[in-house]
């Protein structure tokens, strides 16, 4: 059913084409890929005969009827399927966002866990640096008193001694700096970085580096905009942290995306000239037997008017539109041009040669004054304002009277002589 070819294309004609129109696109379709015009065309014969299956079709009112109603149904289908097509992608994603938000949260409870015991590890290491500084003090302090004990009985032995508690206080001192310093090395030790730490969300992928790459760039803006200089992070293993903590928390802190907007449908108007100047709405029946209201404020022939919210409805996404396209009927004595009414009115010879004053029907029914002027031709137009359509802005358009010359529908006498003299000259 969805490959069904579009009759109206393959006449090139409007879906809204009377059949006198149908019947002269299907006669020059017809010559210009007739078979004998194109014998070396292998496929003249298959378009010719679909050329005339879509004629056949489209001439006869009651299949073109058929038709229409079947291709709108398939129209329909084919809208249904883009909607969950639509709607299957929109879940594929959404999982994969909570896959990733759940990698990140995973990483960073991981990551904390690490801090927590090195922030432990760096207490312990203190107490057992400052426990060894106070004991080094203790020592270099009973050291000295028993040399200034000794000074008492030899000076040189004194000052032998202090020498001697001096090395070996600083002997002490050294040790004590040099455990510290050995204590602070062990806790350190190589850190995950950026790269790292996203590719164990997204794994080892040219994704994870783009991630990286486009959180650490986003920070460095963020600083440059503050006005603080770049500066690397307190810590190797909080810089990780805080990259992450910053794009867990954009993923948390966006705002949920609008729901996608279900398709349009797209339906037709024929309306009549009378609804356009007195401005009331029409009712439509839609393909789905749901019956709405069409305003015309301000609306001619071609005009798409847009009803908000009343097209179709599934759930999840955002109620859609219906755009109907306003069609004006065609009327025996008048014809739609933009906001203009165009009509024709017929006059006489002597009233075109010598102008007159006349009457011509308005679209409402009322009768019109005309003024035609002397030496009129035929085609000539004459405009009265303010009696075309409403254009939605406080005016109006024209009525447009064409003038069109006639002859009397018996030939008259004295007309012949006088127009056999003005081509002959004078004759007896």
């Amino acid at each position: 059913m969805s490959s069904m070819r579009d009759f109206y294309s393959i006449l090139g004609v409007k879906r809204d084409a009377g059949s006198d129109e149908i019947k002269a696109a299907w006669r020059t379709k017809a010559k210009s890929v007739h078979p004998d015009q194109n014998r070396d065309d292998p496929q003249a014969h298959n378009r010719f005969a679909e050329i005339g299956r879509a004629y056949e079709v489209l001439k006869d009112p009651a299949k073109r009827s058929r038709y229409d109603q079947q291709r709108m149904k398939v129209e329909a289908l084919e809208r249904e399927q883009t909607i969950m097509q639509q709607r299957q992608a929109a879940r594929e994603a959404a999982e994969k966002a909570k896959q990733a938000k759940a990698n990140a949260e995973r990483v960073l409870e991981e990551l904390a866990r690490a801090e927590a015991e090195k922030a432990k590890a760096d207490a312990a290491q203190a107490a057992k640096v400052k426990a060894a500084k106070e004991q080094a003090a203790a020592e270099a302090k009973s050291k000295a008193q028993a040399e200034t004990q000794a000074a008492t009985k030899d000076e040189t032995a004194k000052t032998g001694t202090t020498a001697s508690a001096g090395g070996e206080k600083t002997n002490a001192t050294g040790s004590a700096s040099g455990a510290a310093s050995a204590a602070a090395g062990s806790v350190g030790g190589p850190t995950s970085g950026p790269e790292e730490a996203a590719s164990r969300i997204f794994g080892d992928s040219p994704e994870a580096a783009a991630a990286a790459e486009t959180l650490r760039r986003e920070q460095e803006a963020a600083e440059l905009a503050e006005g603080t200089p770049l500066k690397p992070a307190a810590s190797p293993l909080l810089a990780p942290i805080e990259l992450l903590s910053s794009f867990v928390r954009r993923l948390r802190g966006a705002p949920p995306p609008l729901p996608e907007k279900a398709p349009d449908i797209f339906a037709e108007a024929a309306v009549a000239i009378a609804d356009l100047l007195e401005q009331k709405s029409v009712s439509l029946m839609l393909n789905d037997g749901r019956e709405v209201r069409v305003p015309l404020d301000g609306v001619t022939d071609g005009h798409v008017v847009r009803l908000k919210g009343q097209g179709l409805k599934f759930q999840g996404l955002q109620r859609g539109d219906v755009a109907v396209t306003i069609r004006v009927q065609k009327a025996d004595r008048f014809l739609v041009d933009q906001f203009d009414i165009r009509t024709v009115l017929p006059i006489t010879l002597e009233n075109a040669v010598l102008g007159c004053d006349t009457q011509v029907e308005g679209p409402d029914g009322t009768m019109v004054a005309v003024t035609v002027p002397p030496w009129s031709n035929s085609d000539q137009v004459i405009r009265i304002d303010d009696l075309g359509l409403p254009n939605g802005e406080g005016g109006r358009g024209a009525l447009v009277v064409e003038l069109r010359v006639m002859l009397w529908e018996k030939p008259d006498e004295k007309v012949t002589d006088l127009m056999r003299l003005m081509r002959e000259g004078l004759y007896i």
